[in-house]
């Protein structure tokens, strides 16, 4: 119980969902899916819980971006959030004649109120982590925001965890995985003799080995009440581990591998048995039911380990000997852009259902990631399925999603929670890692975010020759991208977090990827249901290495 009591539980505040106002512009473009389905929006019972900041409430039709497309009669009319930029400048926005633009400090209030930055301590006036230390941030869409983030230190091993986690159909899973999902690798990277050592000081009494020390924002919630619950799941697997272990050295990619499974199987378990606690009961019905993609780094000296399941990305910021910058990626989505991923699913089927596993880029007509932890109904059997739902509380047995079956739904599991692992070797130019769910990629290429953050934390603030591509600009124009390039140096010095200078371009860049203010006003100044439609939500881990430890790695010197 210690390794979870002991973590403070600040909730994440929560906001009022408004309803659409009549002032507002409809939308007038039509969605042949809807993607990115937060179901608990349209199905508003499945989410009503004690508690706001767990899962998404309301019941108002606001989404535009959608990981899920259940059923033709839930897509109504909704704007393409591709076509924000192009609705800005046919129409002003507003719920008041005038235009409305929020003030440069009012922008870097929103910008920076989920910022936060950890540097790793030096000892004896030495830095001997390869990682100097990390920015992250968040910027919601949702309310309350549907992305999670995690850092921790491995107290036991040496190591260091970091993660995104982007959930749907709610927020639940990605709360649960968030907390969760690390504790499982810790374990899984435990060698026999300290997983024993815990495991008697259990039976004891005692006080338990510290596994984590989290680095969290005072906003990142836990939850106190499930505490317990996911203690017992947690021990039972280290139990598992102490008797199948065979004093062999871990292999970090088989650990996360194996925590990553063996937590999403503890999801679908937890909800098959069910709690006598009702709130239980129904907070582990919900993380089942709704879903969440992660994407983890475990960085240990040069190795740096990269495990995803889902469409979160890792990407590695190299600096050329030039002092240009490059990407490198270290994930791959698990969508039906990938062709391996189109083809592994299809392998794992009958060839009769060849046709109707993948239709309008979802698996089953329907969900976006191909991996996934919780998601049961791509998982579970009819029978399970329906056996749970109506021996659960009311507020699920009345829910219409949870009785809904995915059409063509004959030899599943079509899901799993399985990750990718990617190894690298850090070297003295690789400078940074970026990890963030998808919201980012949606609207930044990679290229362009090595760029961005390379010149951010090496000071190198934009002193080459404009260029403005194919675009043909009048002398007032050049002005203009003079004058936002003398603005963009001054947000460079006004941003203390590398992820957040990079969330500012994400929102706020223009056609020649430079920050446009009143751009950045517009987005930001949207109301919750509108905001949705425009973009997803954007979560940032960005890792600064250390180049010298690196390297002093290299020549033998550690």
């Amino acid at each position: 119980m210690q390794l979870f009591s002991c973590l403070s539980a600040i909730p994440v505040r929560s906001s009022r969902l408004p309803l659409l106002s009549d002032a507002m512009p409809a939308p007038t473009h039509l969605f042949p899916l809807i993607r990115n389905c937060e179901i608990s929006r349209i199905c508003s019972t499945m989410c009503y819980c004690h508690h706001k900041h767990l899962c998404c409430l309301s019941s108002h039709f606001a989404h535009g971006h959608f990981r899920y497309a259940p059923q033709k009669k839930f897509a109504a009319l909704y704007r393409p959030k591709e076509n924000f930029y192009q609705f800005i400048h046919a129409r002003d926005y507003a719920s008041t004649p005038q235009r409305f633009y929020l003030t440069p400090p009012q922008v870097n209030s929103i910008l920076k109120a989920n910022e936060y930055s950890f540097k790793v301590p030096e000892f004896d006036g030495k830095n001997v982590s390869s990682v100097l230390g990390f920015d992250s941030n968040q910027l919601p869409a949702n309310a309350p925001i549907e992305d999670r983030r995690s850092a921790a230190t491995c107290l036991q091993t040496r190591g260091m965890l970091l993660g995104v986690f982007d959930g749907h159909a709610g927020c639940a899973c990605a709360q649960a995985v968030s907390e969760r999902l690390f504790y499982y690798i810790a374990v899984s990277l435990l060698p026999h003799e300290t997983l024993l050592e815990i495991e008697n000081a259990v039976e004891s009494g005692r006080a338990l080995l510290p596994i984590l020390q989290w680095h969290k924002h005072p906003n990142d919630y836990f939850s106190k009440e499930a505490s317990k619950l996911y203690f017992n799941s947690l021990r039972t697997y280290w139990q598992e581990l102490i008797d199948l272990n065979s004093g062999e050295t871990t292999d970090v990619k088989e650990a996360l591998i194996n925590a990553f499974k063996r937590l999403d199987n503890d999801i679908s378990l937890e909800a098959q048995v069910g709690d006598p606690n009702s709130f239980l009961n129904y907070l582990v019905l919900r993380v089942a039911f709704s879903g969440a993609t992660a994407c983890v780094a475990h960085v240990d000296g040069v190795d740096l380990h990269v495990a995803n399941t889902g469409d979160s990305r890792a990407m590695l910021g190299v600096q050329e000997e030039d002092g240009s910058w490059s990407a490198v990626n270290l994930s791959y989505d698990h969508n039906a852009q990938n062709e391996r991923e189109v083809e592994r699913v299809k392998a794992e089927h009958p060839k009769s259902e060849e046709k109707s596993l993948v239709k309008q880029d979802r698996l089953l007509g329907l969900l976006m990631p191909f991996r996934a932890f919780g998601d049961v109904k791509f998982k579970w059997s009819i029978e399970l399925q329906k056996r749970v739902v109506e021996s659960g509380p009311d507020q699920l047995n009345d829910n219409e999603y949870t009785k809904f079956i995915p059409p063509n739904y004959h030899t599943p599991p079509y899901l799993t929670a399985e990750p990718e692992v990617i190894h690298h070797k850090l070297r003295p130019q690789d400078k940074f890692l970026v990890l963030a769910t998808d919201g980012l990629w949606e609207t930044m290429h990679r290229q362009d975010v090595a760029r961005i953050v390379g010149e951010y934390l090496t000071g190198v603030h934009h002193q080459q020759p404009i260029a403005v591509g194919g675009y043909k600009v009048t002398l007032g124009q050049m002005h203009g991208l003079l004058t936002e390039r003398r603005a963009k140096i001054s947000s460079v010095f006004e941003d203390q977090n590398a992820a957040t200078h990079l969330i500012r371009h994400a929102v706020g860049n223009n056609e020649f990827g430079a920050v446009d203010h009143e751009r950045l006003s517009k987005m930001l100044s949207l109301p919750e249901e509108l905001a949705r439609m425009y973009r997803d939500d954007i979560t940032i881990i960005v890792v600064q290495f250390n180049s010298h430890v690196i390297g002093a790695y290299q020549n033998g010197e550690l």
